[in-house]
C-alpha cells in the first residue's frame, strides 16, 4: 500500500534554529508518535520503538531512522524503515526549511510511506488516515518542540 501527503509547519524561530534541530537524529526521533525509546547510532542515524495501535493490531514497530540534511538546497529528507508485528513501513519525507524574513521558518514538508504484511490486511481504511496522522503529527510535533527550544509558543 502506497500513501503520500504533504503540509506545512509554521516555526516561530529562525532558521538557524530549525537546522539545528533536524540535524539531530535523536531529537527528530523523539517526534515520532507513541515514541518509547531513542538509540542514537551516528550524528545522521537513530533507532525508535514506537508503540502502534490499530484496531486489534497492537504492539511495538521498531525503525530506523536516518537523516539527511543539505542546507546548500535547504532540504532536510527524513528516511524511516522497519516494521513489527509482522508489517513493514518504509516512509520517505523532506522538508523544505524556508526562510520567512522575519524570524519565523517555514517547513514545507511532502512524504511517503510504503506499508507491506499484517498491517495492510488488519488495517483496511483506517491505514490511510493513521498514515496521515503520523506524518503530519510528527512534523507539528518537531515545530512545537523547536518553539519550546527557543522559547516561543506554538
Amino acid at each position: 500500500m502506497n500513501l503520500s501527503y504533504s503540509g506545512q509547519e509554521q516555526v516561530s524561530a529562525p532558521p538557524a534554529t530549525v537546522w539545528a534541530f533536524v540535524q539531530d537524529p535523536e531529537q527528530v526521533a523523539r517526534c515520532l508518535p507513541e515514541v518509547r525509546e531513542v538509540r542514537v547510532i551516528d550524528p545522521h542515524t537513530a533507532d525508535a520503538t514506537v508503540q502502534v495501535g490499530l484496531g486489534l493490531l497492537r504492539g511495538q514497530f521498531r525503525f530506523r531512522l536516518e537523516l539527511t540534511p543539505d542546507q546548500t538546497q535547504g532540504l532536510v529528507r527524513v528516511r524511516v524503515q522497519g516494521g513489527g508485528l509482522g508489517s513493514t513501513v518504509e516512509l520517505n519525507a523532506q522538508a523544505g526549511v524556508v526562510d520567512q524574513g522575519n524570524g519565523t521558518t517555514l517547513l514545507d514538508w511532502q512524504g511517503s510511506a510504503v506499508l507491506g504484511g499484517t498491517v495492510t490486511r488488519v488495517g483496511g481504511r483506517q491505514l490511510d488516515s493513521l498514515a496521515q496522522r503520523l506524518i503530519v503529527r510528527t512534523f507539528r510535533t518537531m515545530a512545537s518542540r523547536i518553539n519550546a527550544s527557543s522559547g516561543t509558543l506554538a
